[in-house]
């Protein structure tokens, strides 16, 4: 008898790809029980004051300018976990075995918060120290705005009270760089006005107008005035800019008169991320912080969330072609990127550290979690129940006749 052997890389393409055949109800709980695997290491060690204690202090290779970041870290993993799990915990709970899960880690959360902004735990957060708690205060203040009812809403309003003056503290650093850092001190002012109705809202302008003025057309903001390959777009800059447009739309704002335009930027560059993926669920990696991971197709997820995907694609297509990527870094074999205690590791598949910048940190690395954003839409929401479907370069390369040509995007008149 042959005797068939498989190597530890197909062994990982077979059981990723093998994922595709599950139902849409199946492929709901892989993306559940991903979301967790990540979250769970944060919330649990928060919840209880212990993650300054049980973060690994892995970080990128050294650079000058860049030392210790482990001051950093804890916002970092807190506050991008949150953005990618707020919408999930924004179901609510109800009487089935998720619903009762987000109950859990909702409560999880809400601990979290406590700890994270309560002077007196071992696990209060830097709020004020050099400018990158900006960075992660913005991310956390995102899920507050994406979560209003269940995370911002079920907050004693002593906790309300601290985050809103640790955000107050956050949003006296000025000292950032010209570029996406913009939209953070914008984020931050957006959720100060929608939960109190006063902000600096000049620094809102800015943000928004200057990355306005970035536009580089279909469906691309530069990074400043420079235009740069990488998946800044996503980690940071589409999302960013439609949340903060919600935001100014609900109050009347003249800028909120923008909203439809940059969302449709935002639906043609999510046709471009789902074009990115290969037939075998790979895409490619370019560019700075490429070990933020699943982030990088944070607005394909958005665009999902938001019931605005192109014309071109089905969201049944989307969830194969998204979840092919997810399986890429949860499976275990041939390597983990999660370490044996749960933790996510430097890199982007396994342990890479030499892809990291100087600024990376363990923390840093919970950006993967901005991914799984389409976990907001109800199980009964055609994202799921939709069959799974080839993606386009799935399409493409098996030689389907029905493939429609791609096309650079205009805005409308």
């Amino acid at each position: 008898m042959m005797k068939i052997t498989i190597s530890g890389a197909l062994l990982a393409v077979a059981l990723v790809l093998g994922s595709f055949a599950a139902s849409a109800k199946d492929a709901r709980q892989i993306w559940v029980d991903n979301l967790i695997s990540t979250a769970d290491p944060v919330l649990s060690a928060l919840s209880q004051q212990q993650l300054k204690m049980r973060l690994p202090r892995q970080q990128g290779p050294f650079e000058e300018g860049y030392g210790d970041r482990s001051k950093f870290a804890p916002l970092e993993a807190f506050g991008r976990l949150m953005a990618g799990l707020a919408p999930w915990l924004e179901l609510g709970s109800d009487d089935s075995k998720e619903g009762q899960l987000r109950q859990k880690y909702l409560n999880l959360a809400l601990a979290s918060v406590h700890n994270a902004v309560d002077p007196a735990s071992a696990d209060y957060m830097n709020f004020d120290f050099f400018n990158q708690p900006l960075v992660d205060s913005a991310y956390l203040a995102q899920s507050f705005l994406r979560a209003p009812n269940q995370l911002w809403g079920n907050l004693p309003e002593e906790d309300k009270q601290r985050v809103i003056k640790a955000m107050r503290k956050v949003s006296q650093i000025v000292d950032t760089p010209y570029s996406n850092w913009l939209l953070f001190g914008a984020m931050v002012e957006a959720f100060l006005l929608e939960t109190t109705g006063q902000a600096q809202i000049a620094r809102i302008e800015f943000g928004v107008i200057k990355h306005l003025e970035w536009y580089a057309g279909d469906g691309v903001y530069s990074d400043g005035p420079n235009l740069h390959h990488d998946y800044y777009n996503s980690y940071v800059i589409q999302p960013m800019l439609v949340d903060i447009l919600v935001v100014l739309k609900k109050h009347g704002h003249s800028l909120g008169k923008h909203y439809d335009k940059v969302l449709a930027r935002s639906s043609r560059y999510a046709e471009v991320l789902e074009r990115q993926i290969s037939p075998e669920g790979t895409y490619p990696v370019i560019g700075r912080s490429a070990i933020y991971r699943f982030g990088a197709f944070q607005t394909l997820g958005q665009m999902a969330l938001f019931d605005s995907l192109p014309a071109s694609l089905q969201p049944g297509q989307v969830r194969a072609a998204m979840q092919a990527v997810m399986q890429r870094f949860h499976v275990k074999s041939p390597v983990s990127s999660f370490d044996d205690k749960g933790w996510l590791k430097i890199g982007v598949i396994g342990e890479q550290i030499d892809m990291a910048e100087p600024y990376i940190s363990s923390g840093s690395l919970y950006m993967h979690a901005l991914g799984f954003l389409p976990l907001g839409l109800n199980a009964d929401h055609p994202f799921w129940t939709q069959p799974a479907g080839p993606w386009t370069q799935q399409q493409i390369w098996q030689g389907q006749p029905q493939v429609m040509r791609d096309h650079a995007y205009k805005d409308k008149p």
